[in-house]
């Protein structure tokens, strides 16, 4: 514990004025007008709290899969089960990774079977920025399934640009690491006419993953231990990226996106004394094709989108004693509408519409045939002016399903059916109480419904009889912008600062947590009653650019006291939920300039415990990854850059856990290079 706060205040001292820095460090960024039709969302003018990671910042801290971008976000909590292949998912606030929702290019990605998604599965090579909201994202044109998440991940698809006199894009990368890490990337970008364009990305990357780590023999880490590596931890996965830009008119834009992804990892299970060898692996392929059409009028503006996505995944223990194979086939048929009416200047009325089929087919022998139809329909109202914004909407969910089994006994072909309905509402608020002052106030309330998963409710055991899960959120908050006067930062001369705090309340019915048994695929429901969720997360951004040197601090913080209210006579009554830790943090560094950019980060972890019941045997100890990063691009006569970098991660060879008894690598190096013509 004391060398937790040690890091603490050795990186907070080191950077006074910090926060996990969100906006971008690069020149053009700093300007207060952004003419990108690629603008990122607003992380002041909105009522809930918004983070964002551009492409700038993703090449200043080396990420390369979105769970290396979203784990910049204060508040947000990463279960990673180590190395490349590990699979990761994410919580924010306390609410569990199944009330998150991922929507690339405005089109949700679902995972009916277990409800949350692997991060890892997902790379940014060819992304224009990351961003995170609280709650859900403040716009009215979007998807009704957007309007439902409790945390919104967006990614956008990078849109292509095109030099004067070039019709193509064209960038090859590679990069490697530690641990037999390889990665190569192309990226190919065409226009056919001015105002139709693709572009194709793709990338490889492998990893043998037997990083070393210390095997400690008592739970105390106090007496014997010896040096061990991860065995049976190798993947590798492939993953093919087409899109289609449609600028049909000044008002009408197309997009469509078809996306591959297929990979195999070997699942290195749980470190255990005298346990080392494990012969479990996964599969996975993962296609959608996805297309979205907008529509931009004076007072009306609409957006209509189609889906469809296949899923396919393997487990496979070839043990010879008992030799295990299951499969499970997920598809869902997607569409959605939204229209946006104004019928005076800055007011809005929206309706939004979504219906979704899913099914789930599997080997396994009980309810190996899940269907959904689920339906949700949101009705909103946005009023904007200069110094005020009021939304607010309601949601109302309506979802039928159906389970049948094929089970070789009486109650062969049983069917089990069930219904959800639900009406949820959201209401927003951003002030600025002073005209010349960049201090703007927000608040929002908003009730959240999620219905249990395919795998809570029908896998592994006999059929359950579950509650969904009801979540009430409510978010105060207060930003600051400081910026010097126009007339100074024509003179070479820009310094930002911005300050973000937000204290909430959370509170969640019938949670349900879902627990490792023996791997990363078989899993364990716990359910609570009730779970209250305070906290509090702040974030601070300083940049300063003196001609062509800039230098940008961040830091951040954040609490949580998230505990189970279910029982008072309960042992685990007043308890912190698992794997969530009551503090946690980060720091940011990075200088560009004319010969090299230098970044350094360090993101703290408090103690977190691993059960329901709260105890020294029961608790993870607190850790402090930090990262630096070197880089600089080459650029030819002929518009052609080489950019070369190279990064050092978990500086100072930290052996942590995120999840018990999967222990995290070590210090590792990786070196990459990207040509762009």
């Amino acid at each position: 514990m004391n060398r937790f706060f040690l890091y603490i205040a050795l990186t907070f001292c080191l950077v006074p004025l910090a926060g996990m820095g969100q906006d971008t460090v690069k020149r053009h960024v700093l300007q207060e007008m952004q003419v990108s039709t690629q603008a990122p969302p607003s992380e002041t003018y909105t009522s809930t709290p918004t983070q964002v990671v551009t492409v700038e910042k993703m090449e200043q801290t080396g990420a390369v899969q979105l769970s290396d971008a979203v784990k910049q976000m204060n508040g947000v909590t990463i279960k990673d089960y180590g190395g490349v292949g590990g699979i990761k998912t994410m919580s924010a606030r306390g609410l569990g990774s199944q009330f998150s929702s991922l929507i690339i290019d405005g089109v949700t990605v679902n995972d009916c079977q277990n409800g949350q998604i692997d991060l890892g599965r997902y790379l940014l090579g060819n992304s224009a920025y990351v961003s995170f909201s609280n709650a859900q994202h403040d716009a009215p044109l979007q998807s009704a399934r957007a309007f439902a998440a409790g945390n919104v991940v967006m990614m956008e698809t990078q849109t292509p640009s095109f030099k004067e006199g070039r019709p193509f894009n064209l960038k090859v990368g590679m990069e490697g690491g530690s641990f037999h890490l390889y990665s190569p990337t192309l990226s190919w970008e065409q226009r056919i006419t001015k105002r139709l364009s693709y572009s194709l990305w793709g990338n490889y990357i492998t990893s043998r993953g037997n990083y070393p780590f210390t095997l400690y023999y008592t739970t105390s880490q106090q007496d014997s231990s010896s040096r061990e590596r991860r065995e049976n931890s190798s993947m590798w996965m492939a993953t093919a990226d087409a899109n289609i830009f449609f600028n049909i008119s000044s008002r009408h834009e197309l997009t469509a996106k078809v996306h591959y992804m297929q990979s195999r990892h070997e699942l290195p299970g749980p470190v255990i004394l005298y346990y080392k060898k494990n012969s479990e692996h996964s599969e996975d392929r993962l296609f959608f094709a996805q297309a979205r059409y907008r529509y931009t009028g004076a007072k009306v503006k609409a957006q209509a989108i189609v889906k469809y996505q296949l899923t396919d995944d393997l487990y496979e223990d070839t043990a010879a004693a008992s030799r295990t194979l299951n499969t499970y086939r997920q598809q869902e048929a997607y569409a959605s509408g939204t229209a946006v009416y104004s019928p005076v200047e800055g007011l809005k009325l929206s309706v939004a519409e979504d219906a979704a089929y899913n099914t789930l087919v599997s080997n396994l022998a009980k309810n190996n045939h899940v269907m959904r139809l689920s339906s949700l329909t949101v009705v909103a109202a946005t009023y904007d002016n200069s110094w005020l914004s009021v939304s607010a909407n309601g949601l109302a969910t309506i979802a039928e399903e159906m389970a049948v089994s094929s089970q070789q006994s009486s109650v062969s072909g049983q069917r089990f059916r069930q219904s959800y309905r639900r009406i949820s509402p959201y209401v927003g608020l951003n002030v600025k109480p002073f005209r010349k002052v960049g201090l703007r106030l927000r608040y929002f309330f908003k009730e959240n419904y999620r219905i249990p998963n395919f795998n809570e409710m029908y896998y592994y055991s006999i059929t359950r009889e579950l509650k969904p899960e009801k979540a009430m959120q409510h978010n105060v908050g207060v930003t600051y912008i400081l910026r010097l006067p126009e007339s100074d930062r024509q003179k070479n001369v820009d310094i930002r600062l911005q300050i973000a705090t937000d204290a909430y309340y959370n509170r969640v019915s019938d949670k349900l947590i879902a627990i490792p048994v023996q791997n990363m695929f078989l899993w364990s429901m716990i359910n609570l009653g009730r779970v209250d969720i305070w906290g509090v997360d702040h974030r601070l951004d300083f940049s300063i650019r003196i001609k062509r040197i800039t230098i940008t601090i961040g830091r951040s913080y954040a609490y949580q006291h998230a505990t189970d209210r279910t029982d008072p006579t309960s042992k685990t009554y007043g308890h912190q939920i698992p794997y969530t830790p009551r503090h946690s943090g980060g720091a940011s560094l990075y200088v560009e300039t004319p010969w090299v950019d230098f970044g350094y980060t360090a993101m703290a972890v408090g103690s977190r415990y691993y059960r329901q019941q709260n105890t020294d045997d029961t608790r993870l100890k607190p850790y402090c990854d930090q990262g630096l990063t070197l880089a600089h691009t080459f650029e030819f006569k002929n518009g052609s850059k080489l950019k070369l970098k190279g990064q050092v991660l978990n500086l100072f060879d930290v052996q942590y856990e995120i999840v018990r008894s999967y222990p995290m690598m070590g210090r590792n190096y990786r070196l990459g290079a990207v040509w762009e013509l």
